[in-house]
This record gives structure tokens, C-alpha cells and sequence, in this order.
């Protein structure tokens, strides 16, 4: 029941919060935690679900292979290389730890990989989208 305008307010806030989370869930909107990207139900492939770090890593080396950083104009490396960034993810992974690698490519696109772990140690709240078979 309303009482009053500040009641009123607060369910209308209340009315637009739940129609952005449902909108999130659905639509192209990155999460600002690596672990809200088990929320997006319609992002989830078998053929990217993976129960070892060994097939994410070798996910994230084919679409890096594909998508290779820019390279400066000086000569000088503007990121880490493929292998630091993969002994890493190797190391982490494991314990549970997300891997995102973000770089602009030579076509000045923009590659952003993410692997997420489920269950996530920092949203245990939030259930796998597709666990494990």
C-alpha cells in the first residue's frame, strides 16, 4: 500500500531497478563485475563451458591468435605477451579466480575476453547458467 509521495517515489524506483536487471539479463550491456556475466542467460554455449582451465585456455589463445594486440609505432610492446598473460590465467583459474584480457587490436577494434568461474567465488549466489555434464 502507498501512503505517501515519498512511498510512491520509491515504488516507482523500485518498478525500473526490476525492468534494468531484467533488460541486463537479456540485452548487450557489459556487467561491471566479471561474475554478473553468469546473469546473462542467453550468452551461454556448451562449446564455451568448460570444467578444466586447459580448453579456456586454449579459447583464449585462438581468439587472441585472431585478434592480435596493435603494435606501437616505437617498436615497443603496449601489453604483456600471450605467454605471460597465459601462465596467469593457468595459475588462477584453478583457485577460482576470473581472467579478463582487454586490448585494442591493429584494426583499432577493441578484444575483450573474460572466463568466468562457476561456481564464482565472489557471487556464490549466483547459479551456474549451464553446469557442468
Amino acid at each position: 500500500m502507498v501512503s505517501g509521495p515519498e512511498d510512491a517515489k520509491h515504488q516507482e524506483l523500485l518498478v525500473q531497478y526490476r525492468a534494468a536487471a531484467a533488460e541486463f539479463q537479456t540485452g548487450n550491456v557489459p556487467p561491471m563485475m566479471t561474475g554478473h556475466w553468469l546473469m546473462k542467460k542467453n550468452q551461454v554455449s556448451v562449446d564455451l563451458t568448460w570444467t578444466d582451465a586447459g580448453g579456456a585456455l586454449a579459447w583464449m589463445r585462438k581468439q587472441y591468435e585472431a585478434n592480435r594486440p596493435f603494435e606501437r609505432e616505437d617498436g615497443r610492446q603496449a601489453y604483456a605477451g600471450l605467454d605471460v598473460k597465459l601462465d596467469y590465467a593457468a595459475d588462477v583459474l584453478p583457485r577460482g579466480v576470473d581472467v579478463c584480457w582487454v586490448h585494442y587490436t591493429s584494426s583499432k577494434g577493441l578484444l575483450s575476453l573474460s572466463v568466468v568461474c562457476c561456481p564464482n567465488r565472489f557471487h556464490p549466489e549466483i547459479s551456474c547458467p549451464l553446469p557442468p555434464s
